[in-house]
Protein backbone atom coordinates (compact mmCIF):
# COMPACT_ATOMS: atom_id res chain seq x y z
CA UNK A 1 0.00 0.00 0.00
CA UNK A 2 1.44 3.35 -0.95
CA UNK A 3 0.83 6.69 0.66
CA UNK A 4 -0.22 9.61 -1.48
CA UNK A 5 0.55 13.11 -0.27
CA UNK A 6 -2.26 15.59 -0.82
CA UNK A 7 -0.02 18.57 -0.11
CA UNK A 8 2.69 20.16 -2.23
CA UNK A 9 6.19 18.81 -1.68
CA UNK A 10 7.65 22.29 -1.33
CA UNK A 11 5.36 25.04 -0.05
CA UNK A 12 5.99 28.54 -1.37
CA UNK A 13 8.49 30.70 0.48
CA UNK A 14 6.84 32.60 3.30
CA UNK A 15 6.61 36.38 3.40
CA UNK A 16 5.83 37.49 6.90
CA UNK A 17 5.59 41.01 8.20
CA UNK A 18 6.79 42.14 11.62
CA UNK A 19 4.37 43.10 14.36
CA UNK A 20 3.26 46.70 14.31
CA UNK A 21 0.47 47.49 16.74
CA UNK A 22 0.01 51.04 15.46
CA UNK A 23 -2.24 51.40 12.44
CA UNK A 24 -0.40 48.86 10.27
CA UNK A 25 -0.14 48.76 6.53
CA UNK A 26 -1.65 45.95 4.53
CA UNK A 27 0.49 42.83 4.74
CA UNK A 28 0.68 40.25 2.00
CA UNK A 29 -1.05 36.97 2.76
CA UNK A 30 0.83 33.76 2.13
CA UNK A 31 -0.89 31.81 -0.63
CA UNK A 32 -1.24 28.03 -0.81
CA UNK A 33 -3.15 26.01 -3.38
CA UNK A 34 -6.73 25.62 -2.17
CA UNK A 35 -6.72 21.87 -2.69
CA UNK A 36 -3.24 21.45 -1.23
CA UNK A 37 -2.94 18.62 -3.71
CA UNK A 38 -0.58 19.91 -6.34
CA UNK A 39 3.13 20.51 -6.20
CA UNK A 40 2.81 23.50 -8.50
CA UNK A 41 0.26 26.21 -9.03
CA UNK A 42 -0.87 27.11 -12.53
CA UNK A 43 -2.13 30.51 -13.61
CA UNK A 44 -5.72 29.21 -13.68
CA UNK A 45 -5.44 28.09 -10.02
CA UNK A 46 -4.28 31.46 -8.69
CA UNK A 47 -7.80 32.77 -8.18
CA UNK A 48 -8.75 29.79 -5.99
CA UNK A 49 -5.78 29.90 -3.66
CA UNK A 50 -6.14 29.70 0.07
CA UNK A 51 -4.45 32.33 2.16
CA UNK A 52 -2.63 32.25 5.43
CA UNK A 53 -2.07 35.58 7.13
CA UNK A 54 0.08 36.36 10.15
CA UNK A 55 -1.90 38.65 12.46
CA UNK A 56 0.63 38.83 15.30
CA UNK A 57 3.96 37.07 15.65
CA UNK A 58 3.12 33.35 15.77
CA UNK A 59 -0.65 33.93 15.38
CA UNK A 60 -2.11 33.12 11.97
CA UNK A 61 -5.55 33.13 10.35
CA UNK A 62 -6.64 30.97 7.42
CA UNK A 63 -9.39 28.96 5.83
CA UNK A 64 -9.95 25.24 6.32
CA UNK A 65 -7.77 24.23 3.36
CA UNK A 66 -4.63 25.52 5.03
CA UNK A 67 -5.63 23.93 8.35
CA UNK A 68 -5.96 20.50 6.74
CA UNK A 69 -2.65 20.59 4.85
CA UNK A 70 0.07 18.52 6.55
CA UNK A 71 2.92 20.15 4.63
CA UNK A 72 1.78 23.68 5.38
CA UNK A 73 1.26 23.05 9.09
CA UNK A 74 4.56 21.20 9.35
CA UNK A 75 6.62 23.74 7.40
CA UNK A 76 5.28 26.60 9.52
CA UNK A 77 5.81 24.67 12.74
CA UNK A 78 2.17 25.10 13.80
CA UNK A 79 1.74 23.80 17.36
CA UNK A 80 -1.87 24.81 18.06
CA UNK A 81 -4.98 24.94 15.86
CA UNK A 82 -8.25 26.59 16.87
CA UNK A 83 -11.09 25.56 14.54
CA UNK A 84 -14.06 27.94 14.66
CA UNK A 85 -16.61 25.91 12.74
CA UNK A 86 -18.97 23.00 13.04
CA UNK A 87 -18.35 19.81 11.12
CA UNK A 88 -15.28 17.66 10.74
CA UNK A 89 -11.85 19.22 10.44
CA UNK A 90 -9.18 16.85 9.14
CA UNK A 91 -6.09 18.16 10.90
CA UNK A 92 -3.31 15.68 10.14
CA UNK A 93 -3.10 13.24 13.07
CA UNK A 94 0.61 12.67 12.50
CA UNK A 95 1.43 16.18 13.70
CA UNK A 96 1.74 16.91 17.44
CA UNK A 97 -0.79 19.74 17.45
CA UNK A 98 -2.92 20.98 20.35
CA UNK A 99 -6.45 21.46 19.04
CA UNK A 100 -9.59 23.27 20.10
CA UNK A 101 -12.74 23.20 18.02
CA UNK A 102 -15.81 25.28 18.73
CA UNK A 103 -18.99 24.25 16.85
CA UNK A 104 -19.88 27.71 15.57
CA UNK A 105 -22.10 28.51 12.61
CA UNK A 106 -21.49 31.68 10.61
CA UNK A 107 -24.86 33.30 11.19
CA UNK A 108 -25.66 36.55 12.99
CA UNK A 109 -27.69 34.54 15.52
CA UNK A 110 -24.95 32.03 16.42
CA UNK A 111 -23.85 32.21 20.05
CA UNK A 112 -20.20 33.30 19.74
CA UNK A 113 -20.09 34.83 23.23
CA UNK A 114 -20.41 31.45 24.96
CA UNK A 115 -17.11 30.33 23.41
CA UNK A 116 -15.02 33.48 23.92
CA UNK A 117 -13.64 32.70 27.40
CA UNK A 118 -12.38 29.29 26.18
CA UNK A 119 -10.97 30.55 22.89
CA UNK A 120 -9.26 33.53 24.52
CA UNK A 121 -7.76 31.27 27.21
CA UNK A 122 -6.58 28.79 24.56
CA UNK A 123 -4.85 31.55 22.57
CA UNK A 124 -3.41 33.24 25.67
CA UNK A 125 -2.00 29.97 27.03
CA UNK A 126 -0.56 28.95 23.66
CA UNK A 127 1.06 32.31 22.91
CA UNK A 128 2.79 32.42 26.31
CA UNK A 129 5.18 29.87 24.83
CA UNK A 130 7.57 31.79 22.58
CA UNK A 131 8.01 28.66 20.44
CA UNK A 132 4.29 28.12 19.85
CA UNK A 133 2.71 28.93 16.51
CA UNK A 134 -1.05 29.16 16.48
CA UNK A 135 -3.46 28.90 13.57
CA UNK A 136 -7.08 30.06 13.91
CA UNK A 137 -9.31 29.06 11.02
CA UNK A 138 -12.89 28.67 9.93
CA UNK A 139 -14.23 27.59 6.54
CA UNK A 140 -13.21 30.74 4.62
CA UNK A 141 -11.05 32.63 7.13
CA UNK A 142 -13.40 35.61 7.03
CA UNK A 143 -15.92 35.88 9.88
CA UNK A 144 -15.65 33.25 12.63
CA UNK A 145 -11.86 33.08 12.80
CA UNK A 146 -11.59 36.88 12.63
CA UNK A 147 -14.12 37.13 15.47
CA UNK A 148 -12.17 34.74 17.69
CA UNK A 149 -8.92 36.63 17.08
CA UNK A 150 -10.72 39.95 17.66
CA UNK A 151 -11.85 38.71 21.08
CA UNK A 152 -8.25 37.76 21.90
CA UNK A 153 -7.01 41.24 20.89
CA UNK A 154 -9.77 42.89 22.94
CA UNK A 155 -8.80 40.86 26.01
CA UNK A 156 -5.03 41.08 25.51
CA UNK A 157 -4.68 44.75 24.56
CA UNK A 158 -7.87 46.31 25.94
CA UNK A 159 -8.93 47.32 22.44
CA UNK A 160 -12.44 48.12 21.28
CA UNK A 161 -14.16 45.86 18.78
CA UNK A 162 -13.50 48.41 16.01
CA UNK A 163 -9.80 48.58 16.86
CA UNK A 164 -9.45 44.80 16.88
CA UNK A 165 -11.41 44.21 13.66
CA UNK A 166 -9.67 47.08 11.84
CA UNK A 167 -6.27 45.75 12.91
CA UNK A 168 -7.10 42.29 11.57
CA UNK A 169 -8.48 43.79 8.35
CA UNK A 170 -5.27 45.76 7.90
CA UNK A 171 -3.51 42.40 7.71
CA UNK A 172 -6.26 40.39 5.98
CA UNK A 173 -8.54 42.60 3.89
CA UNK A 174 -11.38 40.09 3.54
CA UNK A 175 -11.71 39.52 7.30
CA UNK A 176 -15.16 40.65 8.41
CA UNK A 177 -17.08 39.31 11.41
CA UNK A 178 -20.82 39.18 10.74
CA UNK A 179 -23.04 41.79 12.40
CA UNK A 180 -24.19 39.41 15.14
CA UNK A 181 -20.59 38.62 16.05
CA UNK A 182 -19.74 42.34 16.10
CA UNK A 183 -22.53 42.93 18.63
CA UNK A 184 -21.30 40.06 20.78
CA UNK A 185 -17.71 41.32 20.59
CA UNK A 186 -18.90 44.76 21.72
CA UNK A 187 -20.62 43.15 24.72
CA UNK A 188 -17.50 41.06 25.44
CA UNK A 189 -15.35 44.21 25.44
CA UNK A 190 -17.78 45.95 27.80
CA UNK A 191 -17.79 42.95 30.15
CA UNK A 192 -13.98 42.94 30.30
CA UNK A 193 -13.90 46.67 31.06
CA UNK A 194 -16.35 46.18 33.94
CA UNK A 195 -14.40 43.28 35.46
CA UNK A 196 -11.88 44.05 38.20
CA UNK A 197 -8.35 43.43 36.95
Amino acid sequence: MSTVSLCPKQPPKLRLTPLNLKPPSQSSPIAYPSSCSSSSTTASEVSTQSELTEILPNLYISDINVAECHTTLSSLGITHVLSAMSGTVHIPAALPIHKLQIPLLDTPFAELAAFLPNTTDFLTDALRDKNAKVLVHCVKGVSRSASVISAYLIARYGWTTDQAVNYIRSKRMNAQPNRGFISQLDEYARSLNQSPS
